[in-house]
């Protein structure tokens, strides 16, 4: 019997505990593992780092949310993103990823993976002509797009991308951060990998950090699996059930930051201190149609430019008390940040710099008039 989302997020991996019939499962806070005779691990389990239940629970679950045969749960959402490449590439590679990217991602590119001989190329991931002419034949081994992206809520058509992809021998990898499986599930749309940092929506709460990996195929899944026990950077059995906790109420969540954003955005793009307003939402939208073909609604983040320049930005990120002055995002709490000082500091000066009139919101489940409020006096 096929169940829906919000039965999946909650029932997924999830079943009663078998000995005790504790419906919530338990947090088995264990290194190793009794053995019932040399070399005959009890049920699979030897040693926390290869196998752990709590883990295994929320990576059944997250599986199942993605629609993908395998899920992986690591230390974070770069955790992930480093195990994925190097178990997908070797030096000499080549990646494609967005001219808009994740700084983060951008860093782990730039700073890591080139030192160990993987190229890159920066590209427009909402331009699939853009992004083949970014493809080198027979050395790109990886297509990676957010979509949305970070910070500038580029869209990508999966779809479209994934064909690239595919024509070029690639595996399409689409970070789902910003959308969560719940806004929008890529595998199904042709991606090859998906990759979360699920600190953000699937937690939702901003209390543990934590990556995931959902693959389409299985046998690569058995490989990054390899790569996991062999890396080591998974998460432990606590972050593990906390993120499970947050993954059962990511539908009703997803849905009240999505009303939030939605009336936030129409709010700034009426105002006349905002130049310009980047939301997916919004018919202006240059990947409107795209999103409204992939994705179940435009989610909880909002990018805007404001009109009086980097010094303008800057105070409204300050003035703003009601918004979080922080980084990261996607927790129930709403946040407020200037991009090229703060998440995208590690791109400046490259040709994935942001905007210094930029500001990014992530629009939490707050009461909506004190949301508008709050920005409007931050405006001033």
């Amino acid at each position: 019997m096929s169940h829906g989302f919000e039965t999946l997020a909650i029932h997924a991996g999830q079943d009663p505990e078998a000995r005790t019939g504790a419906v919530i499962p338990p947090i088995y806070q264990t290194s190793t593992y009794a053995q019932d005779a040399v070399g005959a691990p009890r049920l699979g389990y030897e040693y926390s780092r290869s196998g752990n239940p709590t883990r295994d629970a929320l990576q059944e679950c997250l599986a199942a949310l993605e629609g993908g045969p395998v899920g992986l749960a690591f230390a974070s959402g770069l955790a992930a993103e480093d195990t994925l490449l190097r178990a997908v590439c070797q030096p000499g590679d080549h990646v494609v990823i967005p001219d808009d990217a994740y700084g983060g991602t951008y860093r782990l590119f730039a700073r890591v993976a080139q030192r160990w001989g993987l190229e890159f190329s920066p590209a427009k991931v909402s331009d699939p002509a853009a992004i083949r002419a970014a493809v080198q034949p027979g050395r790109t081994k990886i297509v990676w797009v957010e979509t949305p992206t970070n910070p500038l809520l580029g869209i990508a058509d999966i779809a479209a991308l994934a064909a690239v992809a595919h024509d070029a021998g690639a595996l399409l990898v689409v970070d789902n951060t910003f959308a969560s499986p719940y806004l929008q599930q890529p595998i199904a749309f042709g991606a090859d990998v998906v990759v979360h940092s699920t600190t953000k929506y699937i937690g939702g709460h901003s209390d543990v950090v934590g990556g995931a990996l959902v693959v389409a195929d299985a046998g690569l899944g058995e490989e990054l699996r390899y790569h996991q026990n062999a890396m080591g950077a998974i998460n432990g059995p606590f972050d593990a059930w906390l993120t499970l906790r947050g993954i059962k109420t990511l539908g009703v969540r997803m849905d009240r930051h999505c009303d939030n954003a939605e009336r936030l955005a129409a709010y700034l793009d009426g105002h006349a201190k905002v130049a310009q307003v980047i939301y997916p939402g919004l018919p202006s939208h240059a990947g409107h149609e795209v999103a409204v073909k992939q994705m179940r609604r435009f989610g909880g983040m909002i990018s805007f430019r404001a009109a009086g320049g980097e010094e303008h930005a800057v105070d409204i990120c300050n003035r703003a008390k009601l918004f979080v002055l922080a980084e990261s995002l996607g927790g129930v709490e709403s946040l407020i940040e200037h991009p090229g000082r703060m998440t995208h500091a590690s791109a400046a000066g490259s040709p994935l710099e942001v905007p210094g009139d930029l500001v990014r919101l992530s629009v939490g489940i707050e009461t909506v008039d004190d949301l508008l409020a709050d920005l409007e006096q931050a405006l001033g």
